[in-house]
């Protein structure tokens, strides 16, 4: 087992592994214990009473948090004539069709989302090894395959995040900065925790949400109580 560095087990001391912390208790934690001399990522861990090897129990969607992660994304968009003018406007850092294509198969990769217009798709399709390996393939439920790109650039832009349950059925999203305010993070966190909340299938049984910490980058995890998102 790695062996702690002196400023997380000074920050460990102050939280009581055992218990299980209202959000906003929570989110006043993880800040004071977000000591390095960056400014930390605050990101929540989900344990869903969700088996990950069913289809019909996959967790996946996407919340706009209202105050945002703190980090601007590079978005891409492919798109042609008004839908491409349209892309620009909403702020897109990059926008083409066959030339970004081309882009990419010869091994660029300066964006971090994707967004394309249905009528791009099956050329965009053929990206799917290179966008697919890094998750970046465009898609219709994350909502990155619209017409409306105006909307998603803009969301996107504004603080949009893509959750989904993994291999070991949980969800890791980053809800924003050490630097928030308590307020802002812990409106954040609410913000993710009722989108999963909708997103649950119906034919997951028994707790839904088992077991949800908060942490800093380098801090460690605060549990964090469900009561409040039944």
């Amino acid at each position: 087992m790695a062996k702690k560095g002196k400023k997380y087990v000074e920050a460990a001391k102050l939280i009581d592994s055992e218990k299980l912390y209202e959000s906003a208790e929570a989110v006043e934690l993880v800040k004071k214990t977000a000591t390095a001399k960056f400014d930390e990522t605050v990101e929540v861990a989900i344990r869903l009473g969700a088996d990950p090897k069913k289809q019909d129990q996959a967790v996946r969607g996407v919340t706009v948090l209202p105050h945002g992660t703190g980090n601007t994304k590079t978005v891409l968009v492919f798109a042609k004539g008004e839908k491409a003018k349209e892309a620009e406007a909403a702020g897109a850092d990059f926008v083409g069709d066959q030339d970004m294509i081309n882009k990419i198969q010869q091994g660029w990769f300066g964006f971090d989302v994707c967004v394309a217009t249905p009528d791009m798709m099956s050329e965009v399709g053929k990206l799917g090894r290179l966008l697919g390996g890094k998750g970046l393939m465009p898609n219709p439920k994350a909502g990155t395959v619209t017409f409306d790109v105006e909307k998603a650039v803009k969301e996107i832009k504004a603080g949009k995040i893509e959750f989904r349950l993994n291999k070991q059925g949980q969800i890791h999203a980053p809800i924003g900065k050490a630097s928030f305010s308590a307020e802002q993070l812990n409106e954040n966190l609410g913000s993710l925790m009722n989108s999963l909340l909708r997103a649950k299938p119906a034919s997951a049984k028994g707790t839904y949400l088992r077991h949800v910490s908060i942490s800093s980058t380098m801090g460690p995890g605060v549990k964090v109580s469900t009561q409040a998102y039944k």
